[in-house]
């Protein structure tokens, strides 16, 4: 079966010290998240929720660059509906986040 995955990027390519940090997938009409977990309390010493706070920021703007590009819409309108989206499904899920919390990869 052909997969619909995205491309690595470039720089992860080339950086040998590069590490996937969040796959999302929807699937069996569900979100899936292939996820890791623990690199920067383990590594680094900080705090793991504010640095994956970082990082969904981080993919934020990235998504609302690539909308700007892809469809014209500014990117701070995107970034306000993500935010403003983010929250509100904080608040009022519209599905329960269900699975498990798998430390490695089967064999």
């Amino acid at each position: 079966m052909a997969m619909n995955e995205r491309p690595i990027p470039e720089a992860a390519l080339r950086d040998e010290n590069s590490v996937e940090m969040l796959r999302v997938w929807i699937a069996e009409r569900k979100i899936h998240c292939s996820i890791k977990i623990g690199m920067y309390r383990e590594s680094m010493d900080i705090d793991e929720a504010i640095a994956w706070g970082t990082i969904l920021a981080d993919a934020t703007r990235h998504i609302a660059k690539a909308l700007q590009a892809g469809y014209g819409e500014a990117e701070e309108i995107s970034v306000a509906k993500i935010r403003a989206k983010f929250s509100e499904e904080l608040d009022e899920p519209t599905s329960d986040a269900q699975g498990e919390f798998v430390t490695s990869q089967p064999d």
